[in-house]
């Protein structure tokens, strides 16, 4: 619905937002543009024009959706590790799979995830471990409880791959998925520095390949 302005109001200055300030979607709209951002540049070295200027949000009206910075940048995550937690379910879990097949079936959907994007995307919570040493003291524990969400989804893979006879029966799957999200990171971060899907297929097959049989 359009806002007609009558003749005892007198029209605003200026360019008007392309987003209303009341829009219950400019919130969404910021985010995801910050995802782009924050995935493309990191944080630290992001601000907070181009993002409001991509959505058509006056700098003014961007504390009416977020209280600074620092809370836009934890919304922005807390918004890709949903997202992402999610996906992983999606293939992890994904019963018409055998377990270890599924977690295959992850990484060829994330090199097609990079591949869409000409690898100027990483992993945002990847990106941000790296700042960790320069960005507020309270990402580190939104950090470190995302990859325990992510470790805990693959070691119910995992699990499963023992129940399949795909994995010893002694082997500690909780220490195998967070040693899979260690070195998954830095694939991801050489692929995105070569521009080439081949460091994730390395990764994956030098993952599998070590992984403990059953006797």
């Amino acid at each position: 619905m359009s806002a007609d302005i009558s003749p005892s109001q007198k029209p605003r200055r200026g360019r008007p937002p392309k987003v209303s300030r009341d829009n219950p979607d400019t919130r969404a709209e910021l985010i995801r543009s910050g995802l782009e951002q924050l995935t493309e540049q990191g944080f630290a070295s992001s601000g907070i024009e181009p993002i409001l200027k991509k959505v058509g949000v006056p700098k003014g009206s961007f504390y009416h959706y977020f209280a600074s910075k620092e809370a836009f940048g934890q919304a922005v995550l807390k918004n890709y590790a949903d997202y992402f937690l999610h996906k992983l379910e999606v293939h992890l879990l994904d019963e018409s799979f055998l377990p270890l097949r599924r977690i295959r079936n992850f990484v060829d959907n994330a090199k097609a995830g990079m591949i869409r994007y000409k690898f100027k995307r990483g992993c945002l919570v990847g990106n941000l471990g790296q700042e960790v040493g320069v960005l507020p003291e309270s990402f580190r524990p939104q950090i470190i409880e995302i990859l325990v969400s992510w470790q805990d989804c693959l070691a119910r893979c995992l699990k499963e791959a023992q129940l399949h006879g795909e994995l010893a029966e002694s082997a500690n799957c909780q220490l195998l998925a967070e040693n899979f999200w260690v070195g998954w990171e830095g694939a991801v971060s050489r692929a995105k520095l070569v521009q080439q899907a081949t460091p994730l297929d390395n990764y994956c097959d030098l993952f599998m390949a070590a992984l403990p049989k059953q006797r």
